[in-house]
């Protein structure tokens, strides 16, 4: 079924690359007109020529809430209303551990991350008020479970969830919906960048990073920004329309735990002291 969006008007945060531009395109083929925001000139150059009449970029620091506002500002100059904001954009954060961390690097995340996702939608609240909307934002397995991501970018990720459903109640009387999504390993250059990569480089690392995380999940193939897109269409779109304050997660089921090999060797001591040998503990194993 094509159209799910016709008629509405979104903005999308970090549009330019990764999750980001998987959901312009998806949210453009749907029949959205959409404000795409980064910081990539180039890039959104090169997208508002592919996309034509149906998509605006403009440049915007989410971390600058005069920015925020202007760029939720456009889509009404622009397009004449605001039906759905994707809070996007964001980076892995520095790779610190508990003991080692920075103020420094604590507000560059917090503000990137919460601050940036909070304005978005302070902003879109006067802009939805009316007819409603669907308010969408980017969290992480990371901030739900421990083990998928550095620190302040897991604090950061959990505090979106939780703003998510907190604004969720705030805000439903507006018949405003706020969603959170949170991916597990997708291949963007996300992870080469959270390591200090140039952009440049780290674009070209998605395929690889695509292929190793195929074995991470039990879902045997690496995730992709169009999972993501898909999710956010879904919560952009009249579809889930009886759906706020919820922490989608789209992780090929890496947060329910080990399988296959992995499985088998995680439970391999119990195994062993129930009187069970490795060879009938493979067979329990799906084969494939």
């Amino acid at each position: 079924m094509a159209g799910r969006l016709e008629g509405k008007v979104a903005v999308i945060t970090g549009a330019a690359s990764g999750i980001g531009r998987g959901t312009v395109d998806l949210f453009v083929r749907e029949g959205a007109k959409v404000v795409g925001a980064d910081l990539q000139d180039d890039k959104g150059a090169r997208m508002a020529e592919e996309l034509g009449d149906a998509f605006r970029y403009i440049r915007c620091d989410v971390t600058d809430e005069t920015q925020v506002k202007a760029t939720l500002d456009l889509a009404v100059s622009a397009f004449g209303r605001l039906d759905i904001l994707f809070n996007n954009a964001g980076t892995g954060g520095p790779l610190e551990n508990a003991e080692n961390v920075t103020a420094e690097s604590f507000d560059s995340v917090m503000h990137l991350h919460i601050r940036a996702a909070l304005f978005g939608i302070k902003h879109a609240v006067p802009l939805m008020r009316e007819a409603g909307g669907s308010i969408i934002s980017t969290a992480s397995i990371a901030g739900l479970q421990n083990g998928f991501g550095p620190i302040l970018y897991s604090i950061a990720k959990a505090g979106i969830i939780h703003m998510s459903k907190v604004a969720a109640v705030q805000l439903a009387p507006y018949r405003i919906r706020v969603n959170a999504i949170c991916p597990g390993l997708i291949a963007t250059p996300i992870f080469a960048s959270s390591m200090g990569l140039g952009r440049q480089f780290a674009d070209t690392t998605v395929d690889a990073i695509a292929s190793a995380a195929g074995g991470s999940q039990p879902i045997p193939r690496g995730g992709v920004p169009a999972d993501i897109a898909e999710a956010a269409l879904y919560l952009g779109s009249d579809g889930s329309s009886f759906v706020t304050g919820q922490a989608l997660t789209v992780d090929g089921g890496i947060t329910l735990g080990p399988s296959g090999a992995a499985g088998a060797s995680a439970f391999a001591p119990i195994a062993q002291a129930m009187g069970i040998d490795a060879e009938a503990l493979a067979a329990m194993q799906p084969q494939g």
